[in-house]
């Protein structure tokens, strides 16, 4: 009886001492989103995180700090490359002074399937990693455009003169169509519409009832151009910490997230009646006028990838391009 007792309390202790190094195998992964918490390009990220926790105990957890509010968006790059942070919802056109070809990302409407499939994640992915320490996870948002919004119905095609509010990705096809890009924050939208200091902007379809921008708006322009990136992004340093099952977990959660992804053309159709009955106009082009709208936004936005991006530019074009 001796015997088989101290047999059962070396298998206890064997026990514990797995489940000992089990528990000290998972990792928590901090993280923040560049979205405000429950605005409509977090969503997805915050089923990401839950789900994530749920499935990945004893190997990988998230604390998500939060959103702007604990990591002004343009920092976040910064906070990957040294390690502060283990991991973002955010998008490349954040931290394009870091990796100036990330901005490509925007420019192609190829399904992130395809993007595997023909080297282009790959390639994204190295120079994420040697240029800023920036491990590409993958990408969330998928099939859905910019739009240009603005105050009052436009003159035709012709959009001279008008002064829109910008972003880096966009600003060499506002200039394209004559018009005057202008960097405001988010926050200062409104007012910048409210006192006419802008006539518009250019947002995702996803995402203007988040910022209240409603009532000033009066016509969105179609066609859409661009694709709305936002994917997820892990410091280097982190990715390299994790082991074998861990970064195969990652992965298939990853996986998990483009999947739930496909919602978001069933989400935009939903956002455009939203727009329409809170009296946004449809502005479309003609036919002829559209597709000149589309290429001119096409070739600034891959002139501009090409000049910054002389050694990869033209590689990245020629595996995501339409």
């Amino acid at each position: 009886m001796i015997g088989k007792a101290m047999r059962l309390a070396a298998v206890a202790l064997a026990l514990g001492m797995a489940a000992n190094v089990a528990s000290a195998s998972e990792i928590t992964l901090k993280a923040v989103s560049v979205f405000p918490k429950g605005t409509f390009f977090a969503r997805h990220f915050e089923r990401f995180v839950v789900h994530v926790n749920e499935q990945g105990k004893g190997k990988v957890q998230i604390k998500l700090l939060g959103g702007p509010e604990a990591m002004p968006p343009f920092q976040v790059g910064n906070a990957l490359k040294s390690g502060v942070l283990d991991l973002a919802n955010t998008t490349g056109v954040f931290h394009a002074n870091l990796v100036p070809e990330a901005v490509a990302l925007t420019l192609t409407n190829k399904p992130m399937s395809e993007l595997r499939k023909n080297g282009a994640y790959d390639l994204m992915n190295k120079l994420h990693q040697e240029k800023a320490k920036i491990y590409w996870l993958g990408r969330d948002a998928q099939g859905m455009q910019y739009h240009l919004y603005l105050s009052k119905k436009p003159n035709g095609d012709d959009f001279k003169g008008l002064r829109l509010r910008s972003v880096p990705v966009y600003q060499a096809f506002f200039k394209a169509l004559g018009a005057n890009p202008m960097q405001i924050a988010p926050g200062d939208v409104f007012t910048a519409l409210e006192r006419g200091v802008i006539d518009g902007y250019g947002w995702p379809v996803g995402g203007v009832f988040d910022m209240g921008w409603q009532d000033r708006t009066k016509v969105r322009v179609d066609p859409g151009f661009y694709s709305v990136e936002q994917g997820i992004y892990m410091s280097l340093d982190t990715w390299s910490k994790l082991d074998a099952d861990q970064k195969a977990f990652m992965k298939q959660q990853m996986a998990w997230l483009e999947g739930i992804a496909q919602e978001y053309p069933a989400e935009e159709a939903a956002e455009k009646a939203r727009q329409a009955k809170a009296g946004i106009e449809t502005y479309t082009l003609p036919s002829a006028e559209a597709a000149k709208f589309v290429k001119t936004a096409n070739d600034a936005g891959w002139a501009a990838i090409l000049a910054a991006s002389p050694q990869y530019g033209a590689k990245l074009k020629e595996l995501m391009a339409d």
